[in-house]
């Protein structure tokens, strides 16, 4: 019986630390990087990729259609709700910790103790929906 596999998951394989590819993403402030590791955000299926943000960098509200399930991997990650970035709504969770983030749902992140490290799985296509102010502080910043 032949089996189907999902996208990028056909073959045996393992990703080491060391072996992570980290890039900029344009959604994302300077100093923070994302790294796709299994799947492809962007087409249908199963995808998981890390986040990697830098001491005191927020990241403004923002929401994406699909459900993500985040698994805290190091650091503190600091997770607010709703469309208005407010640093007193942010709960802190320690590395280990999983937290389920119903798609469409606006939040809000912060690195506000030092750099932290979550991967993020989902089932695509990750789209990335933002708010106005997010917007205007990218185009600011991008000038």
């Amino acid at each position: 019986m032949t089996r189907n596999h999902q996208p990028d998951q056909a073959d045996f394989r393992v990703i080491l630390p060391e072996d992570i590819d980290w890039n900029p993403f344009p959604a994302f402030p300077p100093g923070a990087r994302l790294a796709v590791l299994v799947g492809h955000p962007t087409e249908p299926g199963p995808y998981v990729v890390r986040v990697k943000v830098p001491d005191g960098t927020k990241l403004m509200p923002h929401k994406h259609p699909e459900d993500r399930i985040y698994t805290v991997m190091s650091g503190v990650f600091y997770i607010g709700l709703g469309e208005t970035f407010d640093g007193d709504k942010v709960k802190a969770y320690p590395p280990g910790s999983v937290i389920v983030l119903p798609g469409e749902t606006w939040h809000f992140h912060w690195a506000k103790s030092g750099e932290y490290v979550t991967q993020v799985t989902a089932i695509g296509p990750r789209i990335y929906r933002c708010s106005r102010a997010l917007l205007v502080s990218i185009v600011r910043s991008r000038s």
